[in-house]
């Protein structure tokens, strides 16, 4: 089975279909089965989007990428003083 890959937008109108489908009263491998997803997905997605609106959740995502990029640059910047500390000690 090919895989799908869902943006940040699709995943929390599916929760939002999920929703009113539960609120209908059908059980989730029903729900899962009309969204198209595994009941794990289903579960993952609820726990990491559940209660996000789509601009919070571009918000996350920003954040995150933002994250990323700093702790890259703290890590860049650990190996630059170990290096100079290395040299400092004169054993090189």
């Amino acid at each position: 089975m090919s895989r799908k890959r869902y943006s940040t937008e699709q995943i929390i109108t599916k929760l939002r279909e999920a929703e009113v489908l539960s609120s209908q009263g059908r059980m989730v491998p029903e729900i899962c089965r009309q969204l198209g997803v595994s009941a794990n997905t289903y579960y993952r997605w609820r726990k990491e989007y559940g209660g996000l609106e789509i601009d919070q959740a571009r918000r996350l995502k920003s954040l995150e990428k933002e994250n990323t990029r700093l702790n890259k640059l703290v890590a860049e910047q650990a190996l630059d003083i170990e290096i100079l500390k290395e040299a400092s000690r004169g054993n090189f």
